[in-house]
């Protein structure tokens, strides 16, 4: 079974986009953990982001300088990974100041939401619905986009 983990920087707080997470997340089958990193100090945030990093999972490191994939192709890259053995999948968001070259540098991908920047509280709405997604075209559900 798959496993995804959301290691984001900053929390969601009440509000509409925390209600729109949680809905989400509540459609997804696949195992789901959300880790909310709170850094006391800017230069925290990569020690946090790094301990949190398992080295048998898959790494996709939210970045704007990443690669932009089609949900068909993101869908495509997890299956391909789950028909290799990969089960468990780690998506870090960073904060306002983006990621340091050392969480870069240990990412399996580099992944982009397109060349506009996102606030990264709802940029971890979008890359839930991508999931969400994903798992809908892996299991087969007609994509109305194909």
């Amino acid at each position: 079974m798959i496993h995804v983990d959301i290691i984001a920087v900053g929390r969601l707080r009440k509000g509409s986009l925390l209600s729109l997470y949680e809905e989400y997340a509540t459609r997804l089958r696949w195992g789901l953990t959300l880790y909310e990193l709170d850094p006391k100090k800017p230069q925290d945030e990569e020690k946090l982001v790094l301990e949190k990093l398992d080295p048998q999972a898959f790494v996709f490191v939210m970045d704007e300088r990443g690669k932009s994939l089609s949900s068909e192709d993101f869908s495509q890259k997890i299956d391909t990974l789950a028909a290799q053995g990969r089960s468990r999948f780690q998506f870090v968001i960073g904060g306002a100041d983006g990621h340091s070259q050392a969480v870069r540098k240990r990412s399996d991908c580099l992944l982009s939401f397109g060349a506009q920047t996102w606030p990264h509280m709802l940029a971890r709405v979008m890359l839930l619905e991508q999931i969400y997604r994903a798992q809908q075209i892996i299991a087969g559900h007609p994509y109305h986009r194909s």
